[in-house]
């Protein structure tokens, strides 16, 4: 997932799931902090101003000019409905955007040659040429990046509930494009889901087999009606859990060090209070605990990594944290107060993983629903200590190094800010998105309550073995 790595509507409040007793208090809008409402507006605003009016297509960054990248897509369709209830655009300005858009992949031609198309057997290349829709340069036909297309769509199938003819060709296509994904060809190793495909060389070799943001992949592919995997796909992906657990860092949880294999997922599905079979059995060994709890602690662990900084990098403390896949200055190695420090460009970045000092503001921003009072004074501290430097009218750039203060490597992204350090010049849709989705999640549950009825989701979770909570009363 990632930029160069192969790894949300107006509240008809009748129709949506019932107010349980357990989630009461999380479904009360909250109008939250001022700063964490405005930096919510300005990072929509990004999507807005930069995705194609005439096809839908969100670029993968801006303003270097790029391609366009589908799970950034995704990500737009579901910010479009959060505009709408935080009156940042009309109902039928995002209906038109939104329908534009699932028209647009509903018509995209599909087939096995390596150009001119955009697809294969129901999912999307990971890279988009952001006129023609066709497959950029040689990436991959990516499984997860399809997914994240998708669970936008079902979203927007969810929220765009009115009489309207376009709002029920959204809920049309949207259901047309997802049942068309040919999930049953991925599978090409026993009960194992490929990340992907390239026409010059065929499947890619890794698989979904490992504690990340792959959840999401598993959950629609078991839910499919059209073209589903065996539900022994789950049992085998919680098989390696094992390799996973550790307490390191903060109490025991499944670990995956970039922060973005604790929310992906998760901003689609509302994983609190319900439990696979392995978690009920992880339950009743250490209390409450879920695939939520999880990403709680997850972020527990990204916090306390940053307070102990075991390599001293510039700027970490309680207050300002956050690793996960990101711009970085480049790929190059030097001497900082006498050590030998290692830079890395775009990477995944996690606790001890290929750290390079780089903070990614989207890895706290988004983690929003897990730890909100960390979030908010995270958010502070950031524009307290660096401002306008990385928090601008769209929000926070990408991503900065407070270590990296002068250099005469050549930069692959950003520039060296006086007093700052270096600071990316892009935004990434792949990191924005998630700041949106998750800020409203906490707010209003919008975007999880609705995929709380969502039929191909809930049969997934369903077929998974998932019971408790809301998935009771689905």
């Amino acid at each position: 997932m990632g930029s160069t790595v192969a790894g949300a509507a107006a509240f008809g409040l009748a129709a949506c799931t019932p107010v349980h007793t357990e989630m009461r208090t999380l479904l009360i809008p909250r109008e939250g902090d001022p700063e964490i409402n405005e930096l919510q507006e300005r990072t929509f605003r990004w999507f807005t101003h930069v995705t194609n009016r005439a096809n839908g297509l969100t670029p993968d960054r801006w303003p270097t000019e790029s391609f366009s990248s589908v799970a950034a897509v995704g990500f737009a369709l579901t910010c479009w409905p959060i505009g709408v209830e935080r009156g940042w655009i009309s109902r039928e300005e995002a209906r038109e955007r939104t329908l534009t858009t699932i028209r647009f992949f509903h018509d995209l031609p599909q087939g096995p040659e390596a150009t001119g198309v955009g697809g294969y057997k129901g999912f999307f290349y990971h890279f988009l040429d952001m006129q023609t829709g066709h497959r950029f340069g040689r990436t991959e036909l990516s499984t997860v990046d399809t997914a994240l297309l998708v669970a936008g769509m079902l979203f927007c199938a969810r929220w765009f509930d009115g009489d309207h003819a376009e709002e029920a060709e959204i809920r049309r296509l949207a259901q047309a494009v997802y049942d068309r994904i040919e999930w049953d060809w991925v599978m090409v190793r026993p009960n194992r889901i490929s990340m992907g495909w390239h026409p010059e060389t065929g499947f890619i070799e890794a698989d979904w087999h490992v504690y990340n943001e792959g959840m999401l992949v598993l959950l629609l592919a078991i839910g499919s009606a059209t073209h589903p995997v065996p539900t022994t796909v789950w049992d085998e992906w919680c098989s390696v859990y094992d390799r996973s657990w550790t307490d390191r860092w903060s109490p025991a949880h499944l670990h995956f060090g970039p922060m973005f294999g604790h929310q992906y997922s998760h901003m689609f599905i509302d994983f609190r209070g319900i439990r696979d079979a392995w978690m009920r059995a992880r339950a009743a060994e250490i209390g409450d605990f879920d695939y939520f709890q999880n990403s709680v602690r997850g972020v527990e662990a990204q916090q306390k990594y940053a307070i102990a900084n075991p390599q001293g990098w510039a700027g970490y403390s309680a207050d300002v944290w956050g690793l996960t896949a990101c711009d970085g200055p480049g790929d190059f190695s030097q001497v900082i107060d006498g050590r030998e420090r290692e830079f890395f460009s775009y990477s995944a970045r996690g606790p001890g993983e290929r750290d390079d000092g780089t903070i990614a503001p989207t890895a706290a921003m988004a983690s929003m629903p897990f730890a909100p009072a960390a979030v908010t004074a995270c958010l502070k501290a950031m524009k307290a200590r660096y401002g306008a430097a990385i928090y601008t009218e769209f929000g926070f750039l990408d991503s900065f190094n407070p270590t990296l203060t002068q250099t005469d490597q050549t930069l692959l992204h950003g520039r060296i800010v006086p007093g700052v350090g270096w600071v990316d010049g892009d935004y990434l849709g792949i990191d924005q998105g998630p700041i949106v989705i998750q800020i409203e999640n906490n707010r209003s549950d919008v975007v999880w309550r609705r995929m709380r009825g969502e039929p191909n989701l809930t049969r997934g979770l369903k077929r998974a073995g998932f019971t408790g909570g809301w998935l009771e009363r689905a």
